[in-house]
Formats: structure tokens, sequence, C-alpha cells
């Protein structure tokens, strides 16, 4: 199995505790014990799992993970239609459109995200996320960290802030598609490709794509003191339905 550093890329300042233990111990000692349980049959564990709990967003991307494990469309089938017994008829209706829209797309991959490709879902961050986003990081160094991220249609971060000291913020390179991108109490920005926003540090905001485009942006983290992210409420259907 690929070595996951995905916690440690994303939450490892914020959270390095927490970046540990996904990355060490559930990928690492967990994931990785494919003598134990192969990943394609982990994979299904995991689709089983989060269809019982109702969690579609990261449902979806644990769909992609499976096909890419092994799963086929049709085994995805039948594992939705053997939880709808246990776990509700209604999430099984939720969960076939995320399936079909999975494996019907073979190309998805290679369509988005642009010259630097879409990556893997973005689980680590999921909770964050209205819909389903893509993570493919870049670079890193001890202050900076390059990444590529990519959104659906409708899909959008919830309101945040990064914090610091002193420097600090974020810049955002548009790459692919078209998107939003809005500071609080101010008017949302249309963003499309060759667009480069610079966010402040302590500022209020959120970004994403637009309902009708797939979208996609380099986010560059600026080196600054006493880095962090503070995540807050996702912006509203009605909000988003406004622009």
């Amino acid at each position: 199995m690929e070595k996951q550093t995905a916690g440690r890329d994303n939450l490892g300042e914020l959270a390095p505790k927490f970046a540990e233990l996904n990355d060490d111990v559930l990928f690492g000692e967990v994931w990785s014990r494919e003598d134990k349980l192969s990943l394609r049959d982990r994979s299904i564990a995991t689709i089983s799992a989060l269809m019982a709990e109702g969690l579609f967003p990261q449902l979806k991307s644990h769909f992609i993970l499976g096909k890419k494990h092994g799963v086929t469309k049709e085994e995805a089938v039948e594992i939705v239609t053997q939880i709808a017994f246990y776990s509700g008829w209604a999430k099984a209706w939720s969960a076939f459109p995320l399936l079909n829209e999975v494996y019907n797309d073979e190309t998805i991959q290679e369509k988005h995200g642009g010259a630097f490709g879409m990556g893997e879902p973005n689980v680590s961050f999921a909770q964050y996320f209205t819909h389903n986003s893509y993570l493919k990081p870049l670079a890193k160094t001890d202050n900076v960290f390059l990444a590529n991220v990519t959104f659906e249609p409708c899909c959008r971060n919830n309101w945040h802030i990064h914090k610091a000291e002193k420097g600090g913020g974020q810049i955002l390179i548009c790459v692919e598609g078209e998107g939003w991108y809005q500071e609080e109490g101010k008017e949302a920005q249309s963003l499309k490709v060759g667009d480069v926003v610079t966010i402040p540090a302590n500022v209020k905001h959120w970004h994403g794509a637009k309902k009708d485009s797939w979208f996609s942006h380099i986010a560059v983290e600026v080196p600054g003191v006493n880095t962090s992210n503070e995540w807050c409420e996702p912006v509203t259907d009605e909000e988003y339905d406004r622009l």
C-alpha cells in the first residue's frame, strides 16, 4: 500500500497527534495489513459502515477508492442492496446515484484537476466540505505546502480562517474550471483559470466550485508565525444559491 501522508500534509500543524494516528496507525498499521485483509475487502467494509451511518460525502470518496482497489460495479450494487435491509431503504436510494456517478465515469480522474491532476478523494477533510473534493499534494518543505484542490460542481469548503500572529494566509492559483471566493462581509468573487487570489491571515472566507463547473486551484500556504486553521460553519444552500 502507498504510504499515507494526508494527515501530516493537512493537519500536521493544527493537530499533530491526530495526523500521526491517521497516517501511522489507521493507514500505516491497519490498512497496510494486507496479509490479514486486502485493500479491496477493507474498502467493502468501509463502504458498508459509511452507508449504514448515512455519511454520503465520505461514501462517494470510498466508492472511488473501492473502485481503485478492485471492487466492481456489480459488487458495489450488491453491497448497497444488502446493507439496505439493515441500515434503511432511504439510505440505499441516496447511495445508488453516488455509485452510478463513480462507476459510469471511467475518466473522472483524467478529465479534472488541470495539468496537475485531481489526486485522491479528500477524505481527511470531508467533514469541512459540502459535496466532494479531491487533493493532490505537490510540494512540501518545513514551512511551505502546495496542493492542487479539486471541487466537483456545487462543492465548497466551510467558512474558515488561516490564523497567524505574523505573516501567514494563503494564495490560490486557479488552474481548471470556474469557482467562487468570498470573504466575510464582502461580495463573492467569480474565479476562472489564471486568476490568483491572495487571502490575508485572520480573514474569514470560503471558496469552491460553481454549480455547473468542476473547479481546481493550487493552494499555497504562506509561511507565518504560530499558524493554524480554524474551521467554521458551512456555507448554506441559501447563501450559495444566491450567487
